[in-house]
């Protein structure tokens, strides 16, 4: 069980040199072609507890994933109730009337399966992949556990002291986990988007069982929740499964729109800086806020997630040719943006210098080459080239049934809908050059980001 900005954060930077992707969050803003073959064709429904269904049949191997995700993310939580959405999650795992604390973990390994969950901002989701034989019988203990957990004080104790060891372990002994904790804090001044996922150490200290309970009752429910099973399944199957276990759980009250306090103009630079003995070569990145797919105006978001790819989205990108290939003076450079969130988001550069480079040198190159696209924006050929890598990816992301659960599961759970999905690759092949230009002029601007610096100690006075 992780926290997802947490597996995020540790992976972003390695895979956004890779070939097809800006970042895993890319994944959750792409998809198919339109013209998807008959067997790949994703089918919608809703439950009469308003529960949503998506089912994405595979047939080429019998495997099949299978996740519940939950309009819920720490973005939601109660003020001074930070983690108390990835607390829950842990809990979810224990003991329901109907089965004993373990018995799901067991049944999913007696199978040869794998089973897991993670949290972000915006959702909490849960997933098993096993056969498809399998299915019904994780429908049936999804459907159990998401009323019927018994939620003891011995219970709660025991896990709350689990996450507090996981916070000590994932971010307090890890220097570039802190110093993101403090950028998130600068970028976002009203969002809760400022608050980690995982929460803060005093604030989970003191989560009690009626804090886990409120949590339960009010967002636990069948309409609260998407389901995406992905495999060799049939839509006609999945919804008879659906109905004979999800769809005996009772819906819960109508919870109100998501609305969260907004983000003030941002009219100042602000940096953070980090010295750590256990750091050995500085890095930084800067960020700004910026539209996510949910906010942005028609053609915004598509032209960002260009930027980012042009920019810095792998080793054909301006920033690695620039800065690692032509001058030698990073050992790493790249972009992302992080699409798919319910509201404003982040777009972010970075980089390291290599040998006997500068942090400063690094930084100042990446800049100019931010700078170079606001005043002079991206070529035809470039544009094109990123166009057709992006759509390519999804084809190849078709091999993996949980990339395709999580792109739609994740669009879902953040004001989406599987229109948006199908509908993206005309969207991205309708940006135009002059409307990535746009978007990087407008939102880049130096006088407006927050950047983060990770030094080694002796460099703190620098």
């Amino acid at each position: 069980m992780i926290s997802r900005a947490e597996w995020l954060r540790t992976t972003l930077l390695a895979t956004s040199l890779a070939f097809t992707f800006t970042g895993p969050v890319l994944a959750d803003s792409t998809v198919l072609p339109d013209k998807t073959p008959a067997e790949f064709k994703v089918t919608d429904f809703l439950l009469d507890n308003g529960m949503e269904v998506v089912v994405i049949p595979d047939h080429r191997a019998p495997i099949v994933t299978h996740m519940v995700w939950y309009k819920i993310g720490s973005a939601d939580e109660p003020p001074g109730k930070s983690g108390i959405a990835h607390f829950f999650e842990h809990l979810m795992f224990k003991a329901t009337t109907n089965h004993a604390a373990g018995e799901f973990d067991r049944a999913v390994s007696d199978i040869g399966g794998s089973n897991n969950a993670f949290t972000s901002y915006d959702y909490t989701a849960f997933h098993e992949t096993v056969a498809p034989s399998a299915l019904e019988q994780m429908m049936g203990f999804e459907a159990d556990r998401m009323r019927n957990l018994i939620l003891t004080d011995d219970v709660i104790k025991t896990e709350r002291d689990v996450i507090l060891e996981e916070r000590r372990s994932r971010i307090d002994n890890n220097p570039q986990a802190v110093l993101d904790e403090e950028v998130d804090a600068t970028l976002w001044q009203n969002q809760p988007y400022r608050i980690p996922v995982i929460g803060w150490m005093q604030e989970m200290e003191q989560l009690n069982r009626t804090d886990a309970v409120a949590f339960y009752d009010k967002y636990y429910r069948p309409n609260n929740a998407v389901l995406i099973v992905a495999g060799d399944v049939e839509p006609e199957t999945v919804k008879a499964l659906a109905e004979k276990t999800y769809g005996k759980v009772a819906r819960g009250p109508d919870l109100p729109p998501r609305i969260r306090p907004v983000e003030p103009e941002q009219n100042t630079k602000r940096t953070v800086t980090l010295a750590d003995a256990r750091v050995s070569v500085p890095s930084f990145s800067t960020q700004w806020v910026v539209p996510s797919y949910h906010t942005a105006k028609p053609g915004e978001a598509e032209a960002l997630d260009l930027l980012a790819e042009i920019l810095g989205g792998g080793n054909r990108s301006r920033l690695y040719q620039a800065l690692v290939v032509k001058q030698g003076i990073a050992s790493n450079a790249g972009a992302y943006f992080q699409g798919t969130m319910l509201d404003d988001t982040n777009f972010t550069v970075y980089g390291a210098p290599r040998g006997d480079a500068k942090l400063a040198d690094v930084e100042a190159a990446v800049d100019a080459e931010v700078a170079r696209i606001a005043s002079g924006g991206v070529t035809p050929d470039e544009l094109e080239k990123a166009k057709d890598r992006y759509i390519r990816s999804m084809v190849f992301a078709r091999d993996k049934q949980d990339s395709m659960a999580e792109i739609y599961g994740s669009t879902l759970a953040t004001g989406g809908n599987v229109q948006d999905v199908q509908q993206w690759p005309d969207r991205i092949r309708k940006v135009t050059a002059d409307e990535v230009k746009a978007v990087a002029a407008r939102y880049l601007v130096l006088a407006r980001s927050t950047s983060g610096y990770l030094l080694p100690q002796q460099q703190a006075g620098n």
